[in-house]
């Protein structure tokens, strides 16, 4: 018995997302959108964001704030920059939207991480500390009060 028509498109879009979320994770630092995502592979947006949802349960954007706030994380560790300099060099456009996005997945601000966690991981791999340190997505991350 052969496969329906549908798992060959289906295998196709798997591919394109992959495409899309590999272009996200080399790229997150520019400036991207879910619209310049989908012309990428030929998608409308709405259809991108349908079904990397599906694939990857979230959008397009949830996946690149996660990317992005991951690089945040770690310029923020080393304690050289603020949080403004990090805010841009991880391509947010709007320091308000990245410090609330940041918020969300890390569980305290950017400058209360910054300060918290300047130069703990020195001295540790770095596979380690990207394991350890990975925010939390999807507004996971416990408030105060649950902790």
């Amino acid at each position: 018995m052969t496969g329906s028509p549908a798992r060959p498109q289906h295998l196709r879009d798997l591919t394109l997302l992959r495409r899309v979320r590999d272009r996200i994770d080399r790229e997150f630092d520019r400036p991207l959108d879910v619209e310049a995502l989908a012309r990428g592979v030929h998608m409308s947006a709405g259809h991108l964001s349908r079904q990397f949802r599906l694939a990857y349960g979230e959008s397009p954007y949830s996946y690149l704030m996660t990317r992005r706030i991951e690089r945040a994380m770690a310029l923020l560790r080393r304690g050289d920059l603020s949080v403004t300099e990090v805010c841009f060099a991880v391509g947010a456009s709007s320091l308000g939207t990245f410090s609330t996005r940041f918020t969300e997945l890390v569980g305290v601000a950017p400058s209360v991480y910054r300060r918290q966690q300047a130069g703990t991981a020195d001295g540790i791999p770095s596979c380690v500390v990207k394991k350890v340190t990975r925010p939390i997505r999807n507004r996971e991350a416990p408030t105060t009060a649950d902790t």
